[in-house]
């Protein structure tokens, strides 16, 4: 096949039928949609390429900056594309957790603006979020930027109708259950829009990692915003997958397929056999299901590392902070604001550890405090116990939820330490003195009424 431009790649990715004695369904077909095939190495190729191609070629003309909120496999095909074109692309983002990915958009040529961030999906309340900084970037200099946002744009959905979801029909006709991961969910609205138009009947899947769970690409429970394309009621059902179940389908699927998916491929193979597999049995007649393989393993080695290190022949601790379950997460001692500036106050015989990232840190942090990383202090947790016992600690991420887990890994280790709910954010929005005072009375009258 002669190709003349990387372009003519993108789609027409295979469908990949799973061995029944890999899936283990009876009634079912189980299809793999191998996104992870285009191009550049995602699903994102289409959408990158649907909200860009008919207006890159002037952008690059008039010497715009294209700028986008990416956290990766999008920011990997737009960059790509603009490099092709001549055109200069900006990703903001909030969260990059897997070094390989911004290894690589380095290695593109990428401009990479680093915000302190709470999701990897927007969040229109929060002065801080990707969207925001963006708006005020264009509104600084007018003309200078094209947006292609992706979070609301609804090329990212025609992109997966015209695409992903006719691919799927033209090769193995109508379905009856359509599974994937939900990130922009341009892709599950797209593809699902299309193949319920050929059956009315078929129940569209949306997969998201557990609480405190890292799924590269998807959401988690915690980041499940009514905002941008995301419609709760286009599914039928929402499947949520912890990590290790979707590793375990990742390895499946390379070890005993040959696919090399991602861990969020993973996770949808896990989701899909989690919904058919108590229906399976009592089905009157053969049905089919696909899902979606969105990206290859190789951008997450070091996630991967992290996540299950036996995979590397490395020593993985029993007591590891990354394997604290979400019970002792949700019980772990935690302070309120009003304690937590006690705490703070008190120097001495209190330190306050900042987790977010350095830049988020030097741009606003609680006074006194000292700035370790949640992936640095993961990786000071596992060769031992660094805070002495004379001495408080108070942990404090940005919404008080991942420090939960630090809280409650150290207070096992019999070290007095506390998690600030609300986190920094909380921090922040009662920082300014007239609303502090107010929200001060309000709670102080809320604990008289009761």
């Amino acid at each position: 096949m002669l190709v003349k431009h990387v372009t003519e790649l993108i789609g027409d990715t295979p469908l990949f039928e799973i061995d029944p004695k890999v899936h283990g369904l009876k009634n079912i077909d189980l299809y793999a949609k191998l996104e992870l095939l285009n191009p550049f190495g995602s699903v994102k190729d289409k959408s990158a390429w649907q909200v860009l191609q008919k207006d890159i070629e002037q952008v690059a003309r008039d010497g715009k900056t294209v700028i986008e909120s990416s956290s990766g496999n999008m920011a990997k095909a737009m960059q790509l594309i603009c490099s092709i074109y001549g055109a200069e692309f900006k990703i903001v983002t909030n969260r990059i957790k897997v070094r390989e990915v911004k290894q690589i958009l380095q290695l593109l040529g990428a401009q990479l603006d680093e915000l302190p961030g709470l999701s990897e999906c927007p969040d229109p309340t929060d002065p801080n979020d990707p969207i925001t900084f963006i708006e005020q970037q264009m509104s600084k200099e007018p003309g200078k930027y094209y947006h292609t946002s992706q979070y609301t744009n609804e090329k990212n959905i025609e992109a997966h109708y015209g695409s992903t979801g006719q691919e799927i029909f033209n090769d193995i006709g109508p379905i009856d259950f359509f599974i994937g991961g939900l990130g922009t969910t341009g892709s599950t609205r797209g593809a699902g829009t299309l193949l319920k138009e050929k059956n009315p009947e078929m129940k569209n899947i949306g997969v998201i990692a557990a609480k405190g769970h890292l799924l590269p690409g998807i959401r988690n429970q915690d980041e499940m915003y009514e905002v941008g394309l995301f419609r709760k009621d286009f599914y039928d059902d929402i499947i949520v997958v912890d990590t290790d179940e979707s590793l375990d389908a990742m390895l499946t699927m390379i070890r005993q397929c040959g696919i090399l998916a991602g861990p969020t491929g993973g996770g949808s193979l896990a989701a899909a056999l989690k919904y058919l597999k108590p229906i399976d049995e009592a089905l009157p007649e053969r049905k089919k299901a696909a899902f979606i393989v969105c990206d290859r393993v190789e951008w997450y080695l070091s996630y991967l590392q992290k996540a299950r290190p036996s995979l590397f022949a490395l020593a993985e601790k029993a007591d590891s902070i990354r394997k604290v379950p979400v019970e002792a997460q949700e019980s772990a001692p935690q302070v309120d604001l009003d304690e937590a500036e006690s705490w703070a106050q008190d120097r001495a015989n209190c330190l306050v550890v900042d987790m977010r990232g350095a830049l988020a840190f030097k741009a606003s942090h609680i006074p006194g405090s000292i700035n370790i990383p949640t992936d640095s202090l993961e990786e000071i947790a596992d060769w031992g116990v660094p805070f002495s016992n004379e001495q408080k600690v108070l942990f404090v991420c940005p919404t008080g939820d991942q420090s939960k887990r630090f809280a409650a890994f150290f207070s096992d280790k019999n070290v007095e330490c506390a998690s600030m709910k609300g986190g920094f954010v909380a921090w922040r929005d009662a920082s300014k003195p007239v609303e502090r005072t107010q929200k001060k009375r309000k709670r102080e009258e809320q604990t008289i009424s009761h």
